[in-house]
C-alpha cells in the first residue's frame, strides 16, 4: 500500500444470501484513495456503490458475504490496518474515529429523542474521552464550523425541529469532529435543495483541507460528482466500468453506461425535445428559443383550467407562520407550470391546498371557472407525492392500488381500465401482482402516476416526485409526463427545487421565496435573463450549471 493512500480496497465482491439463492452485488471492485482527494463513487440504485462503501466499515447486515480485502491506514507513519480482518467490536473502534461516515437520511440517522448537541458529544465522549464542560465546547465549536447559526437553540434541539439542511449539518459535525482520515459520504445532498446543497459540498471540501481527510462521496448525479470529486469511478451492475478524474471523464467518457448517465441528466441552458435514457444513443435534439415561445403563445390562446386568487395559508404558532402569502396564478390546458424554491418557501404547502390537505385562511381556488370549495374537484385534481413508497399501501398490489381509487368512485370496468393505465406508464400487466417492496423507485413512482390517473384527472400536481430518483430514471418519468400531456391533454402543475428539471419539463415556471411569487415568466426566458437575485442564486447553485451567462 503506498505511503500516500488512506484506503486501498482490493478485488473487493458482496453478494447476499436469500430463499431463492446467492445473488452477487459487486464484484471485483478496486481503488485506491489518497490523502485529502475525494474519489466520486457514481451509477444508478443497484449498482453495488452503497454496499461497497458499507464493507469497508463492516455495516453490511448479516446475510452479506464479503470477499477481498480493504486496508487503512490511520497515520502517515503507521502500517494500514486490515479492514477485512477486524471483529465487530475493533470495527466499532474504527467507525466515527478514523472513519466517519454522513448518510443519506439525516432524520433516519439520527436519534429522534436526544438533542442535537447530546449526539455530537456522544460521539467524543465515545472515542476521544472527552466529558462535561470540555465536550459542550467542543461541540460547540463544530456547530459553528458547519455554520449552524444559533448554536444554542441547535445544540439544544431534537432533530425533528431543524430542517433539512440544518440536520445534514450536525451528522456533518458528528462525522468530521473526531477528525477522521476517512470521510464516506452517502448520497448526502439527494433531496436537499440547490442552494444547500451547494451549501453542503463547500462545507465538506472546506473541512477536507483543513483536516486532510480523504473522501469517498457516492451519487447518482454526475453534475454533483463534478463539483466535488478529483476523480471518479463508475459502477454498473457490481462493476466498474469507467474511473478516471473528474474533468476528462466528463469532457470525454468511454464507456457507453457513463455517456447515457451524463445525457439523461437535464441541461439548465437548454431544453431538448425528449432526454436520452440508459443505451439510447441517439442525437439529441435541443429546442430553439423559438420553438420553445412557439409552445407558450399557442397555450396562451387556451382556457384557464385552474386559478389561485390572493391564496393564504396560516399555520398558528409563537409568532404565527404565513405559509402562503397572497400567491395569484393561472394555469391554462395543457401546459406545464413549475413552481420552484427553497425549502420553506411556501410550494409543497401551496400544492397541498389545492387539493384540499391544507386548509387555506383567505383567498379563492377555481376550477374551471368555479369556486372549488362548492364542488367536487378531487376526481379532477389528483396528487403525486414525493416518497412514492411511503404514499403506496404496502399490504396492497399494483393492481389493488391502482383499483382503489376507481371502486372508491364506483366506476366500472376497472380491470381493464388498470391493465391500460400498466401498459400507458411502461409496466405492463404482469406487475398487477406485484407488491411495492418489489419494486423500484422509478417503478413505485410510475405505480403512484398510474393510480393518479385511474379516476382521469384533468390537473396532475406532482410534489417533488422526481426528486429522489436516479437521473437515468427521473429521465425516463418527465419523459412519461411529457407524454401524458401530449396524449391525454394533462395539465401538470410540478413542483421542485431543482431548475434543471424545471426547465426541461415547464413552459411557464413561478419562482417562490418566504411563501410569496417573486419571478414568474416563460421558463426559456427565465432561465436566460432572472431579474431577480433570489432567482439568480438559485440558477447559479445548480452542479454543472455551464456558466450560463444571464443579460438582466
Amino acid at each position: 500500500m503506498d505511503k500516500d493512500n488512506i484506503l486501498s480496497v482490493k478485488n473487493v465482491g458482496v453478494a447476499f444470501q436469500t430463499a431463492g439463492g446467492v445473488v452477487q452485488v459487486a464484484k471485483g471492485v478496486s481503488f485506491d484513495l489518497a490523502v485529502g482527494r475525494t474519489l466520486g463513487l457514481v451509477g444508478e440504485s443497484g449498482s453495488g456503490k452503497t454496499v461497497t462503501a458499507l464493507s469497508i466499515t463492516g455495516l453490511l447486515p448479516g446475510t452479506a458475504v464479503v470477499e477481498g480485502e480493504q486496508w487503512l491506514r490511520v497515520g502517515r507513519d503507521q502500517e494500514p490496518i486490515a479492514l477485512h480482518g477486524l471483529s465487530e467490536a475493533a470495527l466499532r473502534g474504527v467507525r466515527g474515529r478514523h472513519v466517519g461516515m454522513i448518510f443519506q437520511e439525516p432524520m433516519s440517522s439520527l436519534n429522534p429523542v436526544m438533542r442535537c448537541g447530546d449526539q455530537v458529544a456522544e460521539v467524543l465522549k465515545h472515542h476521544l474521552g472527552m466529558a462535561g464542560m470540555e465536550a459542550e465546547r467542543q461541540v460547540r465549536e463544530w456547530l459553528d464550523r458547519v455554520k449552524l447559526g444559533d448554536l444554542g437553540r441547535i445544540y439544544r434541539s431534537y432533530p425533528h425541529e431543524l430542517s433539512g439542511g440544518q440536520k445534514q449539518r450536525v451528522m456533518i459535525a458528528m462525522a468530521m469532529c473526531c477528525r477522521p482520515v476517512l470521510l464516506i459520504a452517502d448520497e448526502p445532498t439527494t433531496a436537499l435543495d440547490v442552494t444547500v446543497q451547494r451549501a453542503v459540498l463547500s462545507l465538506i471540501k472546506e473541512l477536507q483541507q483543513d483536516t486532510g481527510t480523504a473522501c469517498l462521496f457516492i451519487s447518482h448525479d454526475l453534475g454533483v460528482i463534478g463539483e466535488v470529486a478529483d476523480e471518479v469511478m463508475v459502477m454498473q451492475a457490481g462493476e466498474v466500468v469507467e474511473r478516471g478524474l473528474v474533468r476528462e471523464l466528463m469532457e470525454g467518457a468511454r464507456h457507453p453506461y457513463t455517456r447515457g448517465l451524463l445525457a439523461c441528466r437535464p441541461m439548465l441552458r437548454d431544453r431538448v425535445e425528449r432526454l436520452p435514457v440508459i443505451g439510447d444513443e441517439r442525437e439529441v435534439r435541443v429546442l430553439t428559443r423559438e420553438e420553445e415561445l412557439v409552445r407558450v403563445k399557442a397555450l396562451d390562446q387556451q382556457d384557464v383550467i385552474l386559478g389561485v386568487e390572493g391564496l393564504r395559508v396560516v399555520y398558528p404558532g409563537k409568532p404565527v407562520v404565513e405559509a402562503v402569502s397572497g400567491v395569484s396564478f393561472s394555469i391554462r390546458r395543457g401546459e406545464i407550470l413549475g413552481v420552484v424554491g427553497e425549502s420553506g418557501s411556501g410550494k409543497t404547502t401551496l400544492a397541498r391546498s389545492i387539493v384540499g390537505l391544507v386548509q387555506h385562511a383567505s383567498g379563492r381556488i377555481m376550477y374551471a371557472g368555479e369556486n372549488i370549495g362548492q364542488r367536487q374537484h378531487r376526481r379532477e385534481i389528483q396528487l403525486l407525492f414525493q416518497d412514492p413508497y411511503a404514499s403506496l399501501n404496502p399490504r396492497y398490489s399494483v393492481g389493488k392500488a391502482i383499483e382503489e381509487p376507481m371502486r372508491m368512485l364506483g366506476l366500472t370496468d376497472v380491470e381493464s381500465r388498470r391493465a391500460v393505465l400498466l401498459e400507458q406508464v411502461g409496466l405492463g400487466r404482469a406487475y398487477a401482482d406485484r407488491y411495492p417492496q418489489a419494486l423500484s423507485g422509478g417503478q413505485r413512482q410510475r405505480v403512484c402516476i398510474a393510480r393518479a390517473l385511474s379516476v382521469s384527472p384533468k390537473v396532475l400536481i406532482c410534489d417533488e416526485s422526481v426528486s429522489a430518483l436516479d437521473v437515468s430514471v427521473q429521465a425516463q418519468v418527465l419523459n412519461l409526463l411529457q407524454d401524458l400531456r401530449e396524449q391525454e391533454g394533462l395539465t401538470i402543475l410540478f413542483v421542485s427545487h431543482d431548475l434543471s428539471v424545471i426547465r426541461q419539463l415547464s413552459d411557464r415556471v413561478l419562482v417562490m421565496c418566504a411563501g410569496k411569487i417573486v419571478e414568474e415568466g416563460p421558463t426559456v426566458e427565465l432561465v436566460r435573463a432572472p431579474r431577480e437575485a433570489y432567482t439568480r442564486a438559485l440558477l447559479s447553485a445548480v452542479p454543472g450549471h455551464g456558466g450560463i451567462t444571464w443579460h438582466p
